[in-house]
């Protein structure tokens, strides 16, 4: 996507320097930082601090840390280190523990001189297939965006909700739950967004309200507790988000807050969906609740927030009483039943066990 006209991925290998380049989230939307990453040590930093965030992108920043990896020490030792450092950074996000795997399987039968370059090229092609995986999964949810404007008035927009940021900022390139928005727009079809603030992190408020406002799309910041409200007065038609970790049964992981949107959703009618690139489906846990592990977030992530004051400089402010303890599980885990469909790349699926082995039957258990 672009930021001020330019194109830009949210991490790339920039072949110039021969250095790993990504966008630090941290400081959006009131600065637009790219740092460089090129020691084990600054992946690792980058993935646990959030400065890359998202299932998808995080499975890529892996990927390119053990390329990075590769090209300072390419031995069995160096191999296993990187990827266990690596894999201790978030525990939710099956992307991942996908690359990681992927990426050892791919190194260990290569000799040691052959891995380096053998690294930098799939995680390349890594990048390269969450684009076009994207892509296809907004091509795809825009049938649905479709549907829904073919039975409004014209020019009346579709209204969409969306919780946390499912944009390209969390993925290489497109978004998963954005991806359809950004189709939508492009095909001419006027969509507006009401954007979750997403507490506690507010990824809400500071990536997607950015993206949308970036991309030139209709968009309202709402609080987290407002979105009940929106669809009992019928502003609200459809719900779309993505997903960190989607069991084999189709219960999705997700943001904290997006249970409580799915049970608005289901309350009023309203069609709720998941977007979702295959590499985020583990096809081992077969029931999200008590198969997906949940990060608990240090709670200054709760007691404080972040942002501009009003002359221009950023702070982090204590919103509490001193010494008040706070508890931050991250994701929180919404049960198949109350999900209308999985957006993925190869179609919408049902969200249950036999309709994700029928649309990804080479995965599934036999």
């Amino acid at each position: 996507m672009k930021v001020d006209g330019k194109h830009y991925r949210s991490i790339w290998f920039d072949h110039d320097s021969n250095v790993v380049k990504i966008i630090d989230q941290r400081w959006l939307p009131h600065r637009f930082t790219i740092v460089e990453l090129n020691t084990r040590k600054s992946f690792c930093h980058a993935i646990r601090d959030m400065w890359v965030r998202g299932a998808p992108l995080i499975g890529a920043t892996a990927a390119y840390g053990v390329a990075a990896e590769m090209q300072n020490d390419a031995g069995d030792q160096a191999l296993d280190d990187v990827c266990r450092d690596l894999q201790q950074t978030r525990p939710t996000a099956v992307n991942l523990a996908w690359a990681l795997n992927h990426m050892r399987d791919l190194l260990k039968p290569l000799p040691d001189h052959q891995r380096a370059g053998a690294a930098m090229k799939r995680a390349n092609e890594i990048c390269d297939e969450d684009v076009e995986c994207n892509r296809q999964i907004g091509l795809n949810g825009l049938q649905i965006i479709r549907q829904i404007a073919a039975g409004k008035s014209r020019n009346e927009p579709v209204n969409i909700l969306t919780h946390c940021n499912a944009g390209w900022l969390a993925t290489v390139d497109w978004g998963t739950a954005t991806s359809p928005i950004y189709h939508a727009t492009e095909a001419g079809i006027p969509v507006h967004v009401w954007v979750d603030e997403t507490r506690p992190r507010n990824q809400g408020a500071q990536l997607t309200a950015w993206e949308m406002d970036s991309h030139g799309i209709s968009h309202q910041l709402i609080v987290d507790n407002a979105g009940g409200h929106l669809m009992q007065h019928g502003q609200v038609d459809m719900v779309i988000v993505g997903t960190d970790r989607t069991s084999s049964n189709g219960d999705v992981c997700n943001k904290i807050g997006t249970y409580l949107k799915a049970l608005a959703a289901k309350d009023n009618d309203i069609p709720f969906y998941v977007a979702l690139p295959s590499p985020t489906i583990d096809w081992q846990v077969k029931d999200g609740i008590a198969g997906i592990p949940i990060e608990e977030r240090d709670g200054k992530e709760v007691t404080s927030i972040w942002g501009k004051l009003e002359d221009g400089s950023l702070a982090n402010v204590q919103i509490c009483p001193d010494g008040t303890p706070a508890g931050n599980p991250a994701f929180d885990v919404t049960p198949s039943r109350l999900v209308t469909g999985l957006i993925t790349e190869r179609g919408i699926s049902p969200a249950s066990t036999e309709g994700l082995a029928a649309m990804f039957p080479e995965f599934s258990s036999p």
